[in-house]
């Protein structure tokens, strides 16, 4: 139990005592993450329920346009007296929003003007605190991004970097590129102009935290992705890769829409840097050849990342919006 909130691990023997007289126990409201799809004794129980459950598939985060046209449709159940409704995340009022708790700003914002408990943040993380001027990194990325090329320019670059890396990141990379001397938590390594420092893997509002005061985020997935939106700070998205090249086209609806409040050279910067950065490094130009224009475009950036975060958080949460879209149904 955590905050109020049940969890409990799914087994093959919970699935067993689905009986044909339990169907009182099953839920008021199932969510099916992702399409993974339910245990067959399961979904007839729901089905023998006197008032079926509200099934819900909760769907992949994307900005395409189409999922707009495809949040809430239902889908009658092949062979059951059932229907799914389908529930996309999204970045428009026409989806089902985003995640994002109460009071999250506020908290953000509190952290990021009091000196003393960013200085309690680092030393808790065994990080001494960068040098004045110098540019604060977090990085968290797939394998497949074309790491040493950056890592080469933040080394020989002008600026003075301080990279923050939790253990486990890119290790192959960075054990590549540091010779077999990839930082543990605690402790760091420096070449040049650049300071890696190694951390542990952080509980959510830790993580938050470190996107916070940082003055750059590399993120990946969804869930990162998010946060570091509510973070109002320059980030640069890494997607999961997909077969056929299929993220590529996750990654330009994203930076269609976030680049469209943003003036032209600095949604430039930022559009060549992370499709380089999406596309493992395999062609031209190098990735640390960008790294300077978006540097520079970090002002317009700062100000843009804090404008899209409070016009995302104008409109309603994720948890909000499903919970209204079942209540009807329950």
């Amino acid at each position: 139990m955590i905050q109020g909130v049940e969890l409990r691990r799914w087994t093959s023997a919970h699935d067993a005592a689905v009986t044909d007289d339990g169907a009182d126990a099953i839920a008021d409201v199932v969510i099916e993450a992702f399409g993974c799809g339910l245990p067959e004794r399961y979904a007839d129980a729901m089905a023998r329920r006197a008032r079926a459950p509200s099934w819900i598939v909760l769907e992949y985060l994307s900005a395409e346009s189409w999922v707009e046209t495809h949040h809430g449709l239902p889908s009658p159940h092949p062979s059951l007296p059932l229907v799914r409704h389908f529930f996309f995340p999204g970045f428009t009022p026409a989806t089902g929003g985003l995640l994002r708790e109460r009071g999250l700003f506020a908290r953000r914002d509190a952290f990021r003007s009091d000196p003393a408990a960013l200085a309690e943040f680092w030393g808790a993380l065994g990080v001494a605190q960068a040098s004045p001027g110098a540019i604060v990194v977090s990085l968290f990325c797939y394998p497949n991004v074309p790491l040493p090329a950056l890592l080469d320019t933040w080394a020989d670059g002008d600026d003075t970097l301080l990279c923050i890396v939790p253990e486990g990141v890119a290790a192959g990379a960075l054990d590549r590129w540091t010779e077999g001397k990839v930082p543990h938590a605690g402790q760091s390594l420096t070449r040049g102009r650049l300071v890696i420092a190694g951390i542990p893997f952080l509980a959510q509002d830790d993580y938050d935290r470190l996107l916070w005061a940082c003055d750059c985020n590399f993120v990946r997935g969804e869930d990162s992705f998010v946060r570091a939106q509510w973070a109002a700070r320059p980030f640069v998205w890494n997607a999961y890769p997909q077969a056929e090249n299929a993220h590529a086209l996750k990654q330009d609806a994203f930076l269609t829409r976030f680049c469209g409040g943003l003036a032209p050279e600095p949604g430039a910067a930022l559009r060549s840097f992370s499709r380089v950065w999406n596309d493992s490094g395999g062609g031209e130009p190098n990735v640390g050849t960008l790294w300077p224009a978006l540097v520079g475009a970090r002002p317009a950036l700062e100000k843009h990342s804090r404008t899209w975060a409070e016009a995302l958080a104008a409109q309603t949460d994720l948890t909000s919006a499903l919970v209204k879209f079942v209540s009807d149904r329950v």
